[in-house]
């Protein structure tokens, strides 16, 4: 699977993106559009080794934001670089899936696409202040 776009469009969460699969996955996205977006997995195969070693980072790399471990923020630097991106589905054709939101460079392999539904809504989420201070509240 391989997703289109381009590295300066991966911070646009209008942009619309295909997702192509292979063409024997076919027949495995049927029923799929009866859901209006999907969670899709992908492993981030531009990090660097010498990018996923930091424990601690500020979060989205803003220096004025308190430096907390990776594991609470977003960050693609991590030791296993896989992404997950809930995106809206567009509309589907054969193979084709044409998705808004994807975060992912051209070429990013795709590991999994799963269907989001209301087991994945929580109305009670918790998040950090600082996350709050930079206009992401909930």
């Amino acid at each position: 699977m391989r997703r289109t776009s381009s590295k300066e469009d991966v911070k646009d969460k209008n942009l619309v993106s295909k997702v192509i699969l292979r063409k024997d996955l076919t027949e495995a996205l049927d029923g799929v559009e009866g859901f209006s977006h999907l969670f899709i997995i992908f492993w981030m195969h531009e990090i660097s080794d010498a990018e996923k070693t930091p424990a601690k980072v500020h979060p989205r790399g803003r220096p004025e934001l308190p430096l907390v471990g990776m594991f609470a923020t977003r960050t693609p630097n991590r030791p296993n670089p896989v992404g997950l991106t809930l995106v809206e589905l567009v509309k589907r054709e054969k193979n084709i899936l044409w998705v808004r939101g994807l975060d992912a460079f051209h070429g990013t392999p795709i590991v999994d696409i799963k269907p989001y539904d209301r087991w994945d809504a929580k109305t009670n989420a918790r998040v950090p202040e600082w996350l709050k201070a930079i206009g992401l509240n909930f």
